[in-house]
């Protein structure tokens, strides 16, 4: 039995949380691995939909450990908010079925007043940061001054934590042209969540590695997509921490030994929220259809995505820096009706192409896309859970992806339904 990575192939929104929700079933704890609540994951089960951002997906499911590990910046306001949201819903999240890993890095309000002013500064180069503190508080992190969730349990020696803090934030709120921050403030609002937070806390590391050797089987989350990895993305237009499948094992505290399969969820075409380069955008009638379509809006911050033909420069690449087994396809369905389609084969740059996206952020931006154009279908998609009962140029479609990216379609997603998704290759079963 293998444990599973999902991660997201694009930049991205791919729809990872439908497909961690679907193979949660077979899962018996379900990790968050990096990443904050900037992330957003929609589930749709028995016709409801919930809403998650910190949380893994596992959560909605009876019977399931969730972990939240050490690679996740956690603002703990969020995550109380979150937990009371889903309690709303029927949802009881509760120290036994959730558990945190003590290690991990808190988000603090000045953490995301800092990202938020740094975003609307004409100084630096606007990212698209959903302005939740993320980036500042990983860079507290590598600074080795951040705060953690398990200092909430040692009052003695957080005011002393604090104070490391604040010396190298409060220099730059006047630089800023901030208000500089007290102590006390700020141990005020720390304390003020303890008490809720503090009964989830584990050594996760150590947890995890009992039921590994027990053989329950672990799904690792990942969120946002590759093409946003701090190292392997489209720098500086990323986000703060590692999005790629290694990040599991680091963010986890399982070593990379305990990875058996590596799952990508990409879409049938392309969006990214925010800024940088995207060499496939449709910025024309096509891009507003397939947004319109798709209903492409960010589960968190509400932003229209932007929208493109599919780019398996880009898959093929993630492909191969996570070290994809499998993909799952989402969203098919939304190119119904489309008389043609075109796939992107490669690049241009300087009048010579390529079949990589560079790393330079220069010559990211000025790449143009070679097409490949496929016929289209006018039979529906939707909800289908065989290959049967796709249309033939669709059957096609999905096939010409995976000889363009080198990487197996494992499973097509054809609705938010769960149960709307047919299985090629069973990731657990590999």
């Amino acid at each position: 039995m293998a444990n599973v990575v999902v991660v997201g192939s694009q930049w991205g929104d791919e729809g990872k949380g439908k497909i961690v929700d679907w193979l949660s079933e077979q899962a018996d704890i379900v990790v968050r691995f990096q990443g904050g609540h900037n992330a957003g994951h929609t589930l749709v089960i028995d016709g409801i939909t919930y809403k998650l951002s910190l949380l893994p997906s596992g959560v909605v499911r009876p019977g399931k450990l969730s972990v939240i590990g050490n690679g996740v910046v956690i603002d703990p306001r969020a995550l109380l908010e979150e937990i009371d949201r889903l309690k709303g819903q029927g949802i009881d999240v509760t120290p036994q079925s959730l558990r945190i890993a003590e290690n991990a890095t808190l988000i603090l309000p000045l953490h995301q007043e800092l990202d938020a002013v740094r975003e609307s500064s004409n100084m630096l180069t606007r990212v698209g940061t959903t302005r939740r503190g993320i980036g500042p508080a990983y860079e507290d992190k590598v600074g080795r001054r951040a705060i953690r969730i398990m200092d909430l349990a040692d009052p003695l020696a957080l005011g002393r934590k604090i104070e490391r803090l604040l010396a190298h934030h409060n220099a730059l709120r006047r630089g800023l042209g901030l208000e500089e921050v007290g102590v006390g403030t700020v141990r005020e609002q720390l304390e003020s969540v303890a008490p809720r937070v503090l009964p989830y806390l584990d050594s996760v590391w150590s947890l995890l590695d009992h039921k590994r050797r027990e053989g329950k089987r672990i799904l690792f989350e990942g969120a946002q997509g590759a093409l946003l990895d701090i190292d392997h993305g489209t720098y500086p237009f990323v986000t703060s921490s590692n999005t790629v499948a290694a990040q599991a094992a680091t963010g986890s505290g399982l070593g990379p030994s305990a990875i058996g399969y590596v799952l990508g969820i990409c879409k049938a075409y392309t969006t990214r929220v925010g800024e940088g380069p995207f060499p496939t955008e449709q910025a024309n009638d096509i891009g507003r259809l397939i947004g319109e379509r798709g209903r492409e809006f960010g589960t968190v911050t509400g932003r229209p995505r932007r929208c493109g033909w599919f780019d398996a420069v880009l898959v093929r690449q993630t492909v191969r820096t996570s070290g994809i087994n499998g993909l799952a396809l989402t969203k098919l369905d939304i190119l119904d009706g489309l008389r043609e389609l075109k796939v992107c084969v490669g690049y241009r740059l300087d009048g010579r192409e390529i079949d990589y996206l560079p790393a330079g952020e220069h010559a990211q931006a000025e790449v143009e896309p070679v097409y490949e154009t496929v016929e289209g279908w006018q039979a529906e998609t939707a909800r289908a859970r065989s290959w049967a009962q796709l249309p033939a140029q669709a059957i096609k479609y999905v096939r010409r992806i995976e000889e363009l990216v080198g990487c197996p379609v494992a499973l097509l997603s054809t609705s938010p339904e769960r149960e709307d998704t047919i299985l090629m290759q069973n990731p657990f079963e590999t």
